[in-house]
């Protein structure tokens, strides 16, 4: 058999990024692969040093992109990751940027982005498939996380790729989008000369056309297997993972807890002449747990960006925070201060190389990096959070060396840490294995006990949702339900 690509005894020369033992892996002509395993386990750098990314120490390294003319990685490999952002808008972004227009101005349009097109009838079944042709001249740093994901599928579709590398595919889509896109790829699993490979956390969606699995677990790769032999061997039923019971005492206030935490009236969000938000009004009191759910683009991340005090057109509007009216003296660290908040947004933007404990002790100050030394008994509290995520073992290490899994564990400890009267929580469970899944959704189930506790949560999966969940609200795009 042909094999696409062949790695034997490949050991990395940095050993930052070399795996515990020499990798074997052949990947054939016509096999759809699923690299799947826990967070942390080294999907990533296997993926990387396939692709070339780092030089080997030993072993050897081929391709076979036939009938591809070229044979270089660039012409023939396309990868999507979650991290894949916004391209040349990338060199000056910041978190707030999307919210604040007047910093807008030099971003590229997904039109722009998308550069020159040699298949336009193809790009535009793409763009139709997923509901975004209406977006190709909106800036690339105003897409929704789920957007953003949709447009990179799409620019690397139209490329008509060798192999299609994603990973984790369904994160951040809506319903509908999951089902679309797990069509495109069951068709375009049926083209001769295309070879998909998909990066998992876990075997609930794998798709069926996926014919062999490449198990890595704790630094190791084991033997591609067939799928049905894979599945009739391994039970990922998860395991228990019980947490620390936290103590039930009430939320700590700095100041008197409002009845209302947020009160918003007949808000209207704008940007050029699309309308994101209309006279939504909504009011959220102390104690409730709400879940805040709709499609993809639908206004979910800017009507946050609202109640964490990141987008200025919050002065404008008929907004009250916590018992106080929105620009009557307040500062936006007197409305942090109270709320935990984790986002795709944040996650993507948070690009501080800092020890993940560092990460974490952030948090207590509602800065993206440290500016300020924690105290000692900071680091106790920021330590008791991670060992309740299960990353104690990783505080020393770098942000940016953690697997996107880990990552996102010590951004929700670091929205955890200072026991929030508001804690937002915008798709939690991105890319967590699900013994972590079970881990976090048990930390939140505890923490939602707590007196004093005010939940927000987004979600595009049901069964994601605490038990605790009280108040839904739906938006839909231009139209609040």
């Amino acid at each position: 058999m042909t094999h696409i690509i062949e790695l034997k005894g490949g050991v990395a020369r940095n050993p930052l990024v070399r795996l515990k033992k020499p990798i074997d892996i052949e990947i054939g002509q016509g096999e759809h692969i699923a690299i799947i395993g826990p967070n942390g386990a080294g999907k990533s750098i296997l993926v990387d040093t396939l692709l070339g990314k780092y030089p080997l120490k030993e072993g050897k390294l081929s391709y076979d992109f036939s009938p591809s003319v070229s044979q270089t990685i660039y012409d023939n490999v396309k990868y999507i990751t979650f991290r894949d952002t916004y391209g040349s808008a990338d060199a000056n972004y910041y978190y707030q940027q999307r919210w604040n227009s007047t910093d807008q101005e030099d971003a590229p349009t997904v039109r722009e982005q998308l550069g020159t097109v040699d298949n336009e009838q193809l790009c535009q079944y793409f763009f139709r498939l997923f509901h975004m042709e209406s977006l190709l001249d909106k800036k690339i740093i105003l897409l929704s996380s789920g957007e953003l994901r949709k447009f990179q599928l799409i620019k690397a579709l139209i490329t008509a790729p060798r192999v299609l590398i994603i990973d984790n595919p369904f994160i951040g889509l809506d319903v509908d989008a999951r089902h679309s896109l797990n069509m495109l790829l069951d068709e375009l699993s049926t083209l001769e000369h295309l070879q998909i490979i998909l990066v998992l956390s876990a075997t609930s969606v794998m798709p069926s056309f996926i014919t062999h699995i490449v198990p890595v677990h704790q630094g190791l790769v084991g033997a591609k297997v067939e799928l049905d032999v894979y599945l009739s061997t391994h039970n990922e039923a998860s395991r228990e993972t019980p947490t620390k019971n936290l103590h039930e005492n009430p939320i700590k206030h700095d100041s008197v807890p409002a009845t209302e935490v947020v009160r918003l009236n007949k808000v209207n969000i704008r940007y050029g002449d699309r309308t994101i938000l209309k006279d939504l009004d909504w009011t959220i009191r102390r104690g409730e747990k709400w879940a805040l759910c709709g499609d993809n683009g639908s206004g979910k991340s800017t009507l946050l960006s609202l109640i964490c005090a990141d987008n200025p057109q919050s002065y404008a509007c008929d907004i009250s925070l916590f018992g106080r009216k929105r620009g009557t003296g307040e500062s936006i660290w007197d409305i942090k201060k109270r709320i935990g908040y984790v986002s795709p947004e944040m996650h993507r933007a948070y690009l501080k190389n800092i020890p993940a404990i560092e990460i974490v002790a952030s948090g207590l100050h509602d800065s993206i990096g440290l500016y300020k030394r924690p105290s000692t008994d900071d680091l106790v509290t920021c330590e008791a959070w991670m060992e309740r995520f299960n990353i104690a073992e990783l505080k020393d290490k770098p942000f940016l060396q953690l697997s996107s899994g880990e990552q996102r564990l010590a951004l929700l400890a670091r929205a955890f840490v200072k026991d929030p009267e508001l804690l937002i929580l915008d798709e939690p469970f991105h890319g967590l294995d699900p013994a972590n899944r079970n881990r976090v959704k048990e930390i939140i189930e505890n923490y939602c006990t707590r007196p004093g506790t005010t939940l927000i949560m987004v979600t595009h999966y049901e069964e994601e949702l605490p038990k605790s969940i009280s108040h839904y609200l739906r938006l839909k795009k231009n139209v609040e339900r």
